[in-house]
């Protein structure tokens, strides 16, 4: 072997040990048909008929509870909507008033969080329907450094953080923490 090719494989394998994690990740599932699962940081305007003092916007708070009067603590968290509603039905019914008519509707998302190679890193309220590009553009754009095609997406299943490589396109979760990695010249 000579010089210049033992010099040439040595350059190639310090490039590849400089490639990014990224790529190595699973990619992004794509499910839109699953329904929203409520999180810490959600508010909620829950609307009980005839019961103004019972009606209004309500958080759902760090223990994953939503405190609500005469009813107290109901926990909302990896819950979706009806379920929640069918769960704060159940319990006004037992507890408050008889044959309660609740609707319960998203006031405010939780934020997403998008670190990395963007010109404002941080946290940022979740907008519908918003992808990686989305994310990208509200955190200012990216960095003369940023691998445009080197996204990963941090998600929440079951309560088990997963990350995964995700392209421009990939529709985003609010608590999503999005990374945009740094290109190797």
């Amino acid at each position: 072997m000579t010089t210049k090719t033992l010099l040439l494989m040595c350059a190639l394998l310090g490039i590849a040990g400089c490639a990014n994690t990224v790529s190595k990740l699973p990619a992004l599932p794509v499910d839109t048909s699953a329904a929203y699962r409520l999180g810490a940081g959600d508010s909620l305007k829950i609307t009980v008929f005839g019961e103004e003092d019972l009606s209004g916007i309500y958080n759902v708070a760090d223990n994953g509870g939503v405190v609500m009067p005469l009813v107290g603590n109901v926990p909302a968290m990896g819950l979706t909507l009806p379920e929640l509603q069918h769960k704060l039905i159940e319990q006004l019914n037992t507890n408050v008033i008889k044959s309660p008519d609740v609707t319960i509707q998203i006031a405010a998302y939780r934020p997403f969080f998008i670190l990395g190679e963007v010109k404002n890193p941080g946290s940022y309220p979740y907008v519908p329907d918003m992808t990686v590009l989305t994310a990208v553009a509200i955190a200012g754009g990216f960095t003369f450094r940023a691998s445009e095609e080197e996204v990963s997406v941090t998600r929440n299943y079951a309560g088990a953080p997963r990350e995964a490589r995700a392209p421009r396109d990939a529709r985003l979760m609010p608590g999503d923490v999005v990374y945009v990695s740094e290109r190797h010249f």
